[in-house]
């Protein structure tokens, strides 16, 4: 399909009725997208789910695009922290048992959104922001274990790491959709912390500088 960009931009943080419409359209995005996936996602499903008139949501978002950037945009908008156990192994632990369990409950919506992401070149780029943005959030975990004593030096490149730490969830579940295996959390924490301490991830340009 051929994505348009939304007639106007939607408030990030509207009040009164904008933000009742909005909540009750992207709750509906959400329940038609994991129900029906991309290919059952329409604007006038999501107006009666919504329970508002079909013109009001054409207005707004004007196609499904708009309506998937906004779902993005509104995750994006969430007062998510990245977690804090005490050591980088229980941290990458407990963030892969996030990412787990979005992805195994049935239906996924975080599945449901990335395979949607693949017809809207909108989404795609609302949901490749996303992912940077909770990277970028999440290297405070890297900078935590630099002064606990955890890792070597100042110079560990954290987006690296947080990638060689995740990246087994997602290709167990989204690549080879294979079963949930329990272990797989802590054992990729694990491998990406000990491939750490012997300076795996070391940026090297920023130890010649």
């Amino acid at each position: 399909m051929t994505d348009h960009p939304p007639a106007t931009t939607p408030d990030r943080r509207p009040g009164g009725r904008t933000a009742r419409i909005r909540a009750q359209v992207l709750d509906a995005v959400r329940a038609e997208l994991t129900e029906g996936g991309h290919e059952g996602l329409t604007m006038e499903g999501v107006a009666t789910r919504a329970g508002v008139h079909r013109a009001t949501v054409y207005r707004r978002w004007r196609d499904v695009g708009g309506l998937l950037v906004d779902v993005i945009d509104a995750a994006g908008e969430m007062d998510w922290q990245p977690p804090d156990t005490g050591s980088l192994r229980g941290d990458l632990t407990a963030l892969n048992q996030e990412i787990q369990d979005s992805l195994v409950v049935q239906p996924s919506f975080a599945v449901a959104l990335m395979a949607a992401s693949f017809h809207s070149e909108q989404a795609a780029r609302a949901q490749k922001k996303l992912w940077a943005d909770r990277y970028a959030q999440c290297e405070v975990l890297v900078h935590r274990a630099v002064e606990r004593g955890e890792l070597p030096s100042r110079h560990t490149d954290a987006h690296s790491l947080l990638t060689a730490a995740t990246a087994p969830v997602y290709h167990q579940l989204v690549l080879l959709r294979a079963d949930p295996d329990p272990q797989l959390p802590e054992r990729s924490a694990a491998a990406a912390v000990l491939a750490a301490a012997a300076g795996a991830f070391s940026d090297l340009r920023e130890e010649r500088a």
